[in-house]
């Protein structure tokens, strides 16, 4: 690793702090900042005007265009100025205007971000969060403090997910949509106000899911939310399931460890 320096993938006008850690192929482009507390791994690339601030580490093959906020103080009216940190892996893509805060002490002092997911333009990653991998937050997706976004989760243009919630592997959220509860693997959620709109069979799809274990996930949705089931009964309904197709063990074991209750 190298310590700042002025190597001719770092522009002229950036400004690396001499405690910042940086691969010897990290680029660096015109006015940015790293700030001390920086750890920065091979084959990432950092564009103009951005600001990273530390104690971040950021893993390989990242791209982070320009004017992204990454690392930055909390929001959080709590926060007293506490040593915290954010970690990200490797693949990632961070699009213009993106924020991305590191976490308070009231957690685990950690936001933690996974490899190949992408953020687009203005979308905002709050203290603590938690994000998987291959994760799409499209264009001005916001969460909120302390939330899970699980493996593959979409969340649409505009979507806002409130404080402490769980967002499902695989689960999709149309544009617009407010999110107060947890949303379970597979479902696609949407509206005004937002409801469960059956599962995510395209994207299930996409991600090389077989016909059957979908139309299991369907018959799983009908159980959760059409059958008028308590939430303890269906749980062990899908426990059954589960037995029989691999699939199901996942939604059953989220539903089981939901704290604020699904969106239904």
């Amino acid at each position: 690793m190298r310590r700042g320096g002025a190597e001719f993938l770092i522009h002229s006008t950036a400004i690396i702090d001499p405690s910042a850690e940086l691969a010897d192929d990290v680029s660096v482009g015109p006015f940015s900042i790293i700030g001390p507390g920086v750890h920065i791994e091979a084959g990432t690339a950092i564009g103009s005007h951005v600001v990273v601030k530390g104690p971040t580490r950021i893993g390989k093959n990242n791209r982070i265009f320009q004017f992204a906020s990454v690392g930055e103080d909390t929001q959080d009216m709590k926060y007293r100025g506490e040593p915290t940190r954010l970690e990200m892996g490797d693949g990632n893509i961070i699009r213009e205007f993106c924020t991305i805060h590191r976490g308070t002490v009231q957690d685990k002092a950690l936001t933690k971000i996974g490899d190949h997911n992408l953020f687009m333009a203005y979308t905002h990653v709050a203290h603590d969060c938690v994000v998987g991998n291959h994760v799409i937050m499209a264009n001005a997706a916001s969460i909120a403090g302390h939330v899970l976004v699980e493996d593959h989760a979409i969340l649409g243009g505009f979507s806002l997910v409130h404080q402490f919630c769980k967002i499902g592997k695989y689960s999709f959220s149309a544009m617009g949509s407010v999110i107060s509860r947890d949303i379970p693997p597979y479902v696609l959620v949407g509206g005004q106000p937002t409801k469960p709109h059956g599962i995510n069979a395209v994207g299930l799809e996409r991600q090389g899911f077989s016909q059957d274990a979908i139309r299991q996930i369907k018959k799983a949705y009908k159980i959760v939310f059409k059958s008028g089931l308590k939430l303890e009964d269906a749980i062990a309904a899908l426990d059954e399931m589960a037995e029989e197709t691999a699939e199901i063990l996942c939604l059953a074991n989220f539903l089981k460890q939901t704290q604020r209750s699904i969106l239904r």
